[in-house]
């Protein structure tokens, strides 16, 4: 199997000043999960080359085993310092794609019309795809064969408002997950803010926040195990 993990390209945390990019447990544990499976990797980004690791995400209370497995992993890191430009890439040549979150994809990824149709042509080709934490909020402009809102109707969740609140950027980012997702016609649900919570709506997966990363790429395997079997 191959898949296709998508990282944001933004590195500015609005006007703050301050730093932002991909969350690096979100890339960490889903990258050791496919890699136990067996899987081919393809790591890509609108820009290429090494995309922006949100600092925050790196500080000692948001490491766990599998970012410092990452961070001392040759492999895992020369692939992260050369990722593939997103228009370079087919859905075609994948069996899945997987989105990790952090708020950099908030700005650059979610308004990225290559990325809308990688979604858009990855799910009507009958290929699972999962988002986790702010990576649904991607979806805002992909649409299904009738030009509606793809998560319309659909069982949805990712980063919570109140999970936005907590760290304090709620006003600093360009729109909550949450709300985008009901506004668009998402069925939105969440577990405990922080908690690990997993939704699957036939093709599609959708996890709530970093702590969600594995059980994504856990219910993403079986999900294309199960389809491609």
């Amino acid at each position: 199997m191959k898949v296709l993990i998508v990282l944001t390209s933004h590195d500015e945390l609005g006007d703050t000043g301050r730093k932002t990019g991909f969350w690096l447990e979100e890339l960490a544990a889903p990258y050791y999960r496919f890699k136990e499976a067996g899987w081919q990797i393809v790591l890509a980004s609108p820009r290429g080359g090494r995309p922006p690791l949100d600092p925050k995400s790196n500080e000692p209370d948001f490491q766990t085993e599998q970012t410092r497995r990452f961070e001392a992993d040759p492999e895992a890191t020369a692939a992260l310092a050369a990722t593939v430009r997103l228009d370079s890439v087919s859905a075609d040549d994948f069996d899945t794609v997987f989105y990790p979150g952090g708020h950099g994809p908030l700005w650059d990824l979610a308004e990225d019309a290559g990325s809308a149709r990688l979604i858009e042509t990855t799910l009507r080709s009958g290929k699972p795809l999962a988002l986790v934490c702010h990576a649904p909020g991607v979806l805002r402009h992909a649409v299904d064969e009738d030009g509606a809102p793809l998560v319309r109707g659909k069982q949805v969740t990712g980063f919570a408002n109140s999970e936005e609140e907590a760290v304090q950027l709620t006003e600093v980012v360009p729109f909550l997950v949450e709300d985008e997702l009901k506004h668009l016609g998402g069925t939105y649900s969440k577990g405990g803010d922080w908690e690990p919570y997993v939704v699957q709506d036939g093709l599609l997966i959708t996890g709530q926040n970093p702590a969600s990363s594995a059980p994504a790429a856990d219910a993403l395997i079986k999900l294309v195990t199960t389809t491609r079997a």
